[in-house]
């Protein structure tokens, strides 16, 4: 492969900034290992400046949350023509936002949790209580709340009481200002991986998580010991057959490019249930994606190397 210089931006002002910066340190590693030249950056005020006077042959995208998830940072990339691995701007923003994810594979005919997607102004303006009371005669209990964007699961709660709702939203309100409500579903949680290649977007081994608590929430997520994981997930063909599919539609209907990974759970009659995609995936010691790419045959720094290439092809 022809030498080529690579910026890999991570870090940022998220709250996932620790997470981005220990997957942007891994990625860089196995990147060098492939003889690529590899530069890591945050995004700050000078990164523009940087771009134009430092021009790297591509830049690849560990950002996770705000600017980086959201299609800020790719719209200023596609300004400055500059390549760049990952989702164009406009699919991030199809992606980024959880309940409009859902609708976009829900109208493409996949099975995705019912829900409820309601800002902090409805609680404060129609009575918190009511709105509780009603959201629980609509979704039952146990349900899950989540911001309806961001990652890394911070904000996440799953609340099997009435009584645990009015605190489960005040924590998941700490980290937006709307909440999506969802109907919980029990089952097989996996995670699929899908990059794109020769023969385009291909689902990678499903990695099956089993947290110790119950819940794949932050901690779960990122301290090891606390989750299991198995590669393949211990499902059926059928049912690994159902969830490839789920993930590289998922990719496909919102517009995705080069790498997404799609959260999904099974349940005990195999119906396969999407949860959301992540387009700038976690490369940590505990993420999925390493774990898929390991099952696939290959490694971190062959995968992102190709797509590298495919980035750089993409501007000629």
């Amino acid at each position: 492969m022809v030498d080529r210089t690579v910026a890999v931006l991570a870090g940022g002002l998220s709250h996932e900034r620790d997470v981005s910066l220990r997957s942007g340190r891994r990625l860089s590693a196995a990147l060098r290992a492939e003889g690529l030249t590899v530069d890591e950056w945050d995004t700050d005020a000078g990164l523009l400046e940087r771009l134009r006077t430092q021009r790297p042959d591509a830049v690849i995208v560990a950002l996770h949350g705000g600017e980086g998830e959201n299609g800020s940072v790719q719209t200023v990339l596609e300004m400055l023509d500059v390549p760049f691995v990952g989702t164009s701007s406009q699919g991030c923003r199809r992606a980024w936002d959880k309940p409009t994810a859902k609708a976009f594979v829900q109208q493409a005919g996949f099975a995705t949790p019912e829900w409820i997607v309601l800002p902090h102004s409805t609680f404060r303006e129609l009575g918190a209580q009511s709105v509780l009371d009603a959201m629980v005669d609509r979704l039952g209990l146990p349900l899950i709340l989540k911001p309806d964007q961001g990652g890394s699961a911070l904000g996440t709660q799953v609340v099997r009481e009435a009584a645990e709702l009015p605190a489960a939203m005040v924590g998941c309100f700490a980290y937006g200002d709307t909440v999506l409500a969802e109907r919980f579903i029990d089952g097989v949680e996996v995670a699929v991986t899908v990059i794109e290649g020769e023969n385009g977007a291909e689902a990678l081994p499903a990695v099956e998580i089993v947290p110790e608590n119950g819940v794949y929430d932050y901690t779960a997520r990122y301290t090891a010991g606390l989750t299991d994981f198995f590669t393949p997930a211990r499902i059926s063909d059928e049912a690994a057959k159902a969830v490839s599919e789920l993930a590289v539609a998922a990719h496909r209907w919102l517009g995705l490019r080069d790498i997404s990974r799609t959260d999904a759970v099974i349940t005990a009659d195999g119906t396969v249930h999407f949860l959301e995609v992540n387009l700038s995936p976690g490369l940590t010691e505990t993420s999925t994606v390493p774990m898929a790419v390991e099952a696939a045959g290959t490694s971190l720094g062959s995968v992102f190397s190709e797509l590298v290439a495919r980035a750089v092809s993409r501007t000629r």
